[in-house]
């Protein structure tokens, strides 16, 4: 059964850069190497959403997720992330950890 997971990032807070991540993730601009990892590690389905600089990634993800790659895709994926460096920044809050903070989901309508 699959699942839905969520992270947040920050941008560098300038226009051009902003304009320059999201060329970079256009579609057909992401390296389809990038692309068959996410796939690889589990991800059904992905989105990542911008307000100002602020992204949100919303996953579905395999029961088995994050799965390892394989060294070859480990290495693409390295790669892309060092590209993307530049453009990206941890929470205020989350600096010591990871780029993508999870999130914890506190409502559901379906819930209600």
């Amino acid at each position: 059964m699959a699942r839905r997971v969520c992270f947040a990032l920050d941008l560098v807070d300038d226009a051009e850069m902003i304009a320059e991540y999201e060329r970079a993730h256009a579609a057909g601009a992401v390296w389809p190497e990038v692309t068959q990892g996410i796939r690889d590690k589990g991800f059904l389905e992905m989105e990542i959403w911008r307000t100002e600089d602020r992204l949100f990634m919303v996953a579905t993800v395999a029961d088995d997720w994050p799965r390892a790659l394989a060294a070859e895709q480990h290495a693409v994926d390295d790669r892309w992330e060092a590209a993307m460096d530049r453009y990206q920044r941890a929470l205020p809050h989350m600096a010591d950890c990871e780029k993508w903070a999870p999130m914890t989901r506190i409502y559901a309508l379906g819930e209600q």
